[in-house]
């Protein structure tokens, strides 16, 4: 019998949108095959998904308790109650925070994150928001609760950084994280870099989905920063919360600088940089970077980091366009590792 998996989802915009359609694609998928199979279906069919529920959808002032004809049209959806009394009425084993990253929404995340743990359910999110601003606190709770902590889709979409950084590279002795984390920025300055003004570029990233209404926490290299800071909280244990800053934004005067290393058949990429060398700090700057470079042949919207683990060398992971599929299949993937994982193992989420 395939188990039961209810999973609440909070925030229902592009990225919220795309995760419940993907998980009513695997569900079904994991569904069918059940059925048709006289085999031993594992906890959540092992990586298929089976037993997967969205058990509801909460907006910022509404919410939706899904049933067999799964999510209503918005106008039928009820006032919004405490996480708490949700969490109670659908069992939730599962929650996913698919909700805006503004510093001003950090408090009531963090509050969210909390109330899920205290519920012995895990949290699964791509709002960073909190981590940054909370990172000890989430962190101490999550492990102490034995909870999964799902940060995939925080550093960089569909992009496995955190999963790399987290697991792929302990004992790995690494020195310094380089990654270009922004799909918005490393494609505006490449077409800068083919003769577009500054507004050109951003106006073009925006027809193709590329770049949000407000591309300010892009251009500024915030966005950047902000997740190689979790990068460098799950690889060195650094306060995500205290690290300095130091951004170098991508604006008017960038397009004469793009164009130069274009010309000498190099690229400007919006680096962001944490090193153990200068720890507590992280940077974003414009580099101009050499076709030897792994940071050179990423194109549009995709993203890389490099890390740099001394006499083993520099390990890089690439690819990955911005969207919101990208981001809603790392909640998915996370999702499924924590609901078919041993909950011993979950001790440092």
């Amino acid at each position: 019998m395939v188990p039961d998996v209810p999973v609440l989802l909070l925030g229902y915009g592009p990225v919220g949108m795309a995760y419940a359609e993907l998980l009513a694609r695997v569900s079904k998928a994991a569904g069918s095959d059940a059925a048709g199979s006289d085999a031993a279906v594992p906890d959540a069919s092992g990586q298929r998904g089976g037993g997967l529920r969205l058990a509801a959808v909460v907006g910022r002032s509404a919410q939706c308790v899904v049933g067999e004809a799964g999510v209503r049209p918005r106008v039928e959806w009820e006032p919004r109650t405490p996480l708490a009394d949700l969490l109670d009425q659908t069992g939730a084993r599962v929650v996913v925070q698919a909700t805006p990253s503004h510093p001003d929404l950090a408090a009531p995340a963090a509050a969210d994150a909390l109330t899920t743990w205290r519920h012995g359910a895990h949290l699964v999110t791509a709002t960073k928001c909190h981590v940054l601003a909370h990172w000890r606190r989430l962190r101490q709770v999550s492990t102490q609760a034995r909870l999964g902590f799902g940060l995939s889709a925080t550093t960089g979409a569909a992009l496995p950084a955190a999963d790399v950084a987290r697991s792929a590279l302990l004992g790995y002795d690494v020195q310094t994280v380089r990654a270009c984390l922004n799909g918005t920025s490393t494609y505006v300055v490449d077409r800068m870099s083919e003769g577009m003004t500054l507004a050109e570029a951003v106006g073009d990233a925006r027809r193709r989905g590329i770049a949000e209404a407000d591309p300010s926490a892009d251009l500024s290299g915030a966005d950047a920063a902000g997740k190689v800071r979790i990068l460098a909280g799950l690889l060195w244990d650094w306060d995500v919360s205290a690290l300095d800053v130091d951004l170098a934004p991508v604006e008017e005067g960038t397009a004469a600088e793009a164009v130069a290393a274009r010309r000498s058949g190099a690229r400007l990429r919006p680096v962001a940089t944490a090193s153990l060398d200068q720890p507590g700090t992280v940077r974003v700057r414009l580099a101009r970077v050499g076709q030897g470079d792994p940071l050179h042949a990423i194109t549009g919207p995709e993203k890389a980091v490099s890390y740099d683990c001394g006499e083993v060398g520099v390990l890089t992971v690439s690819g990955g366009a911005s969207s919101p599929l990208g981001a809603a299949t790392a909640m998915l993937k996370d999702t499924l590792r924590y609901v078919t994982a041993d909950p011993l193992r979950l001790g440092a989420p």
